[in-house]
């Protein structure tokens, strides 16, 4: 193995390609959160980059759900960087093979993330952790508690959520009521979007229960922001 590192002018100087491709997904050992970002060099936990995989025809796809099969090649959610890789072929020089991403991939991997961003609000929703409604979901930030008050499926208030083409009355009733809780707002989505993952026609306003899926959904909604896709 070489031990030279690549000196193609925007080549990170940190990743000697054939390194790279023998190096292990994780950095730091298997369960680690560690990745190395292919464009950088910089090693960071992986909340906030996007794992890409080679496919059976050799294209770069997206694997934002983190799912697919074969090594990762990570990149830090950035959309100077994800140009970087685009332009400078870091893909091929991290995989040490003639891949090429698919065409469009950074619109491509915003539209995949905002749809797992959604499932995720769906998937609440389903198991009684989401409600949608301005009554509903100002008596939530008011008492703190998604479900009836002492009832056995009550849940803590963990996020709230905006349409981002709603209006700004109800927006402002409400917002003092989630400082005050110290709920963080996400208005990524338009009211069709989260009326579709709400199981309603629209939705304007909403609130997830606190716990794992809230904290997914903050994590998309900002891997999402840093590619600049947070625009319907």
């Amino acid at each position: 193995m070489s031990s030279g590192t690549d000196t193609t002018p925007g080549y990170p100087p940190e990743l000697d390609a054939e390194a790279q491709a023998d190096e292990p997904e994780a950095v730091a050992g298997r369960k680690s959160p560690l990745r190395r970002c292919i464009a950088s060099g910089k090693v960071q936990d992986k909340a906030g980059m996007i794992r890409f995989v080679v496919g059976p025809s050799l294209q770069v796809v997206p694997d934002v759900d983190e799912t697919l099969p074969g090594r990762g090649l990570w990149l830090t959610a950035e959309v100077g960087l994800v140009e970087k890789a685009l332009n400078k072929s870091l893909f091929a020089k991290a995989a040490r093979q003639g891949v090429k991403p698919v065409p469009d991939l950074l619109v491509l991997t915003r539209r995949l993330i905002r749809r797992r961003a959604l499932g995720l609000i769906g998937l609440a929703r389903k198991g009684g952790g989401a409600i949608a409604g301005f009554e509903k979901v100002q008596a939530a930030l008011r008492s703190g508690f998604i479900g009836r008050a002492g009832g056995a499926g009550q849940k803590s208030v963990g996020l709230w959520l905006e349409a981002c083409d709603g209006s700004d009355d109800g927006r402002t009733k409400l917002h003092a009521l989630a400082q005050a809780l110290g709920v963080p707002l996400v208005d990524a989505f338009d009211r069709s979007e989260l009326g579709a993952a709400l199981g309603r026609e629209e939705a304007v306003h909403a609130v997830m229960a606190a716990g794992p899926l809230a904290q997914q959904v903050r994590r998309e909604v900002a891997r999402l922001s840093a590619l600049g896709g947070t625009a319907a």
